[in-house]
């Protein structure tokens, strides 16, 4: 089997083979672009590795022997030469791209002959020795895991000892020094001397590339991202172009369009006398890439005619990293670049303006995930009236954050896992911070510039971020100076990312404004999206948001939840104490009430849209007090004995309230409470239409597991209703409909359909009651699970459709083959995830309902599943007129 392939050998296509950088700079040579010579092993040699005990086949190795040789023919320089040295770079290269999270290695092939070699030929002994310094250090961070701090602090002593502000004042004596001083940490740290063969030092990076596929930083990242664990990495090694050569030389990264904004416009930056990991580790602070266009025209305008060759080639905003050396431009990489959620609708909505894509394809550019981080906060209006900013970094990552400043990745986890909101102070972020960015509100450094890795990984999580702050010097672990302010660990931070700006203290935040072409990029997933989207709801605000969202109407309204305020909790409980029937009346007449008004609220802001209330579902027990201070309180309050009511509590209490006396049990036991909601209902609707507002009321009965039970609670409902229209002599269309959510529910869907006008499936407690966990488990043993591959997800996160994706289909099949017509929904949170929606879809799903600001991710979930199956046969749906 092949498991090495040249670039003029490969396309675009072959991702999964080559990786996503190998498969770019194949087509970048097909495309005519200057790429430096070079190859790609495969993932498929990956794979092997990994099944070979971490070890190189025999095989690959000869592969690799030979591949050398071709190399050395196409640029006619040989490896292991002090007369004409063949220098290479080795990088990794996943088939979806993950910025930063993997090994690099430049300037492979150096030893202390070559060096000199080197020297001689480019006449350039400083330029040689920065090269091998450069490669100890990667080397022995990347092959041997010598922290990169260890070779950072040398060179900071050096450079402190001779008073240097910058790398590139070092001389070439000093360069040599430290190349000793590099070597020498290879033993003192107890590892092997550094490999004076090439040969041996190829084979050992390609071993230590594919070994990165394992490194913690990636698997957090894969983990992150919903990466899969088993696509492995490809490794390219590429003839060295060198940015670092002198002042006509240089190197940067650029996109097409501008990453944070979208706006249509080339955004970059480059560094002369560099090689790349100098602009995207921070550590110097790069030019703005129409700079270039002063000091080199030519090459500029040249750059400048190939990305948007580039761009029109891929179709989309492409992410490019060059090098230029002597005055010659080569191209090292290009893809798909990351971009803020602005930029990513920006970017799709302009490229169908420019007839490029369709309508479809940019539904399909922008992760439904990415929606709700468009509605970033900003700070409020009157918390920055009178109030100076400390300092002004780069704009990386637009919203607005505050929280406690941390200056190391485990401090931050450690904060995070302490109830605590993080914000990440450092000079500059590597890969290695990854866990520490995770769980930061915001992300900050001293160094860098827009195309560093903060700055980078900060728009990819869409974290709110500044970059390149001068004014923030870090004094310790445990300290900063921003400004002439200094904080310690602990203190609190805001940042503004969209501004660049940085304040004391905590600020409070308001919701961003709505962006227009948000508004038009949704309207376009309303048309292709076959799935409706609902709110869960109850609270007018709550309706009100979930409405400006585009919410067709409410899903699920939880009655539960109005019940919770003083004066309602106050009559819920004299209703749960009481004993007899005649006792419960006058409780249940002033919550009857109550829960007019709020149906009344919603039904006039649905103005005729559909809205789903769904009847008591809790057990009793949850609204009584539990400890001896609030009991004693309450016993007061309603005239009654301590004794009195903490007996009341004892016998209600539920051992396992998931099994317990809740939902539709409620009403065999007290059916005044469910009729007193019924009315309440008939009562609000009336009222509405009253007002010229039409309204059909969906009432919806919890816990419903067998037909007889439907029956018996339905029974009871229509005739309380049937009381309330004689007495108001108004009829009025509604439905009953049921809460799919006991597995029993499922397996006798049809029957119960007999009797049900509609299904809903609770999918947190249909899958608890299936899987016999409980979501509270998702903070205990259900992350060991995940850990150890023992559960693929988190269920109460994205559905299980092996299991309880197979009862809902059942259900599915059942209801419909009583009723054709049957409107279903989903009313979980899991209406809210993509990857559940795209099983939703898959499954005859009419409709999902999940929390406001979840609506736009579903509307985006809906059209992106609808795309995909559009070539594929449907399930048989209702007609879309119910629900």
């Amino acid at each position: 089997m092949k498991q090495i392939y040249f670039f003029a050998e490969g396309n675009r296509d072959m991702r999964a083979l080559l990786g996503g950088k190998g498969a770019n700079l194949a087509e970048m040579t097909g495309l005519g672009l200057p790429v430096p010579s070079g190859f790609t092993v495969t993932t498929d040699a990956c794979h092997q590795y990994q099944t070979n005990n971490n070890n190189m086949t025999s095989q690959l190795e000869e592969e690799l022997k030979d591949a050398l040789q071709h190399l050395e023919e196409q640029t006619g320089k040989l490896f292991d030469n002090t007369a004409n040295p063949l220098l290479v770079s080795v990088r990794s290269g996943a088939a979806i791209s993950m910025p930063g999270m993997m090994d690099t290695i430049l300037n492979l092939g150096l030893n202390d002959q070559t060096v000199l070699g080197l020297a001689k030929q480019t006449n350039n002994e400083r330029f040689a020795w920065d090269c091998y310094r450069r490669l100890l250090q990667m080397f022995g961070n990347v092959v041997f895991g010598i922290p990169e701090k260890t070779f950072d602090n040398e060179m900071t002593k050096l450079k402190q000892a001779k008073h240097y502000q910058s790398d590139l004042e070092l001389t070439t004596a000093d360069l040599k020094q430290l190349a000793q001083q590099f070597k020498a940490l290879y033993t003192a740290t107890e590892h092997k001397a550094f490999p004076q063969n090439p040969h041996e030092q190829l084979q050992l990076a390609v071993d230590a590339v594919f070994s990165s596929w394992q490194n913690n930083r990636a698997k957090v990242y894969r983990k992150l991202h919903g990466i899969p664990e088993t696509l492995g990495t490809a490794v390219n090694v590429q003839m060295m172009a060198f940015g670092n050569s002198g002042q006509d030389s240089g190197t940067g990264v650029a996109f097409t369009r501008n990453p944070v904004t979208g706006e249509a416009k080339l955004f970059g930056e480059f560094l002369k006398n560099a090689q790349g990991e100098d602009v995207v580790s921070g550590l110097r602070t790069p030019q703005p890439i129409h700079e270039l266009a002063d000091s080199d025209p030519e090459i500029y305008q040249q750059f400048v005619d190939s990305v948007q060759e580039l761009e029109n080639h891929y179709r989309d905003m492409q992410d490019v990293e060059f090098t230029i050396e002597h005055g010659k431009l080569y191209f090292l990489q290009t893809r798909n670049g990351k971009r803020t959620p602005k930029a990513a609708v920006q970017i799709a909505v302009d490229l169908v303006e420019e007839g490029k894509i369709s309508e479809a394809e940019a539904l399909m550019r922008v992760d439904p995930e990415q929606i709700t981080q468009l509605l970033h906060p900003e700070f409020a209006v009157d918390d920055l009236k009178g109030k100076a900013a400390l300092a002004k970094g780069l704009p990386a990552s637009p919203g607005a954050a505050s929280g406690q400043i941390y200056f190391t990745a485990a401090s931050a986890k450690a904060a995070h896992e302490a109830g605590h909101q993080v914000v990440l102070v450092r000079q500059d972020t590597s890969p290695e911070d990854i866990e520490g960015m995770v769980v930061s509100e915001a992300i900050v450094t001293s160094r860098g510039g827009m195309t560093s890795h903060a700055a980078v990984v900060a728009r990819g999580m869409g974290k709110c971020g500044v970059v390149g702050c001068a004014a923030i010097t870090i004094e310790s672990d445990k300290s900063v100076k921003i400004g002439e302010q200094t904080f310690h660990e602990g203190d609190n931070l805001s940042v503004d990312g969209t501004t660049g700006k940085l304040y004391a203290g905590i600020l409070s935040t308001t919701k961003a404004a709505q962006d227009p072409n948000l508004q038009k990029f949704l309207q376009w997933a309303q048309k292709n999206g076959n799935v409706d989207v609902f709110a869960n709801a109850d609270t007018p605000a709550d309706f009100e948001q979930a409405l400006r969202f585009g919410a067709k109407g409410i899903g699920l309204t939880r009655t539960e939840h109005m019940f919770f305020k003083s004066e309602r909790l106050f009559q819920m409980r004299r209703l749960i104490i009481a004993r007899t029937a005649d006792d419960r009346i006058d409780p249940l007449n002033k919550l009857r009430e109550m829960q007019q008004k709020d149906f009344v609220a919603l039904y006039r802001l649905a103005e005729g849209k559909n809205v789903t209330i769904r009847l008591l579902d809790p057990p009793l027990h949850e609204f009584l007090p539990h400890d001896e201070v609030e009991l004693k309180e309450v016993a007061t309050a309603m005239n009654v004995s301590v004794d009195k009511l903490r007996n009341r509590v004892a016998e209600l209490k539920e051992v396992n309230p998931m099994l317990g006396h809740r939902g539709c049990r409620l009403a065999v036991t007290y059916p005044d409470i469910y009729e007193m909601q019924v009315t309440a209902i008939a009562n609000a609707a009336l009222q509405v239409r009253s007002e010229g507002i039409n309204v059909k009321p969906h009432i919806m009965i919890p816990l419903i597991g067998s037909l007889v039970e439907m029956r018996w609670v339905k029974d009871r409902l229509v005739a309380k209703l049937n009381e309330v229209f004689a007495t108001t002599k108004q009829p009025l269309h509604y439905q009953i409909g049921t809460m799919i959510e006991m597995p029993r529910a499922c397996l006798v869907a049809d029957q119960i359909a007999q009797e049900a006008d509609f299904f809903s499936f609770g999918t947190n407690d249909l899958t608890q009651l299936t899987y016999g966990f409980s979501r509270d488990d998702s903070g205990s043993f259900l992350p060991d699970y995940i850990e150890k591959g023992l559960l693929p997800a988190d269920p109460f996160k994205s559905l299980d459709q092996e299991g309880v994706g197979a009862l809902m289909k059942m259900a599915v099949n059942g209801g419909r083959k009583e009723k054709r017509s049957l409107p279903i929904g989903v009313c979980g949170e899991l209406g809210g995830d993509p990857e559940s929606i795209k099983f939703f879809d898959a499954i005859g799903i009419d409709y999902v309902s999940c929390s406001p600001y979840r609506v736009p991710v579903a509307v985006l979930a809906s059209a992106q599943a609808a795309i995909n199956r559009r070539h594929q046969p449907s399930f048989a749906k209702s007609t879309p007129t119910t629900h």
